[in-house]
């Protein structure tokens, strides 16, 4: 009778182990194909710099990621050198569906003044 319990426990145990396991590989696939682009890599290039001007630029990721193309749009939010970032990566051009998008808030107090505090306004752009 012991050993019958004993073996019980065992497998149950063992399939426990096994559920767990395969649910962890399952979710480690899941992780493996959302290889998507996003706006990381442009955003990370774009602080690098202690100068932003406002300007919209474009360009691609070469050989990592054919076919994506970026695109900035760079101007300032506040006087004293705030700058807003607006960032887009999508499949091919024109009116392709978007990827990623996203906005960051930069203080760069060396960048050339922009409409703002040249006193151009442009709160709402």
């Amino acid at each position: 009778m012991e050993v019958m319990i004993a073996v019980g426990i065992f497998f149950i145990a063992l399939f426990s182990i096994l559920g767990l396991v395969s649910q962890m590989l399952r979710n480690a696939r899941a992780i493996q194909m959302k290889k998507g682009v996003d706006c990381g890599m442009v955003a990370s290039q774009t602080s690098n710099t202690n100068k932003l001007t406002e300007e919209m630029r474009s360009g691609d990721f070469d050989d990592l990621y054919r076919g994506y193309e970026w695109t900035t749009d760079t101007y300032e939010v506040n006087s004293n050198g705030l700058f807003q970032v607006d960032m887009v990566v999508q499949r091919g051009s024109g009116n392709a569906p978007v990827d990623s998008k996203m906005s960051i808030i930069l203080y760069r107090p060396e960048s050339a003044p922009g409409r703002i505090s040249k006193g151009g306004g442009g709160i709402g752009r």
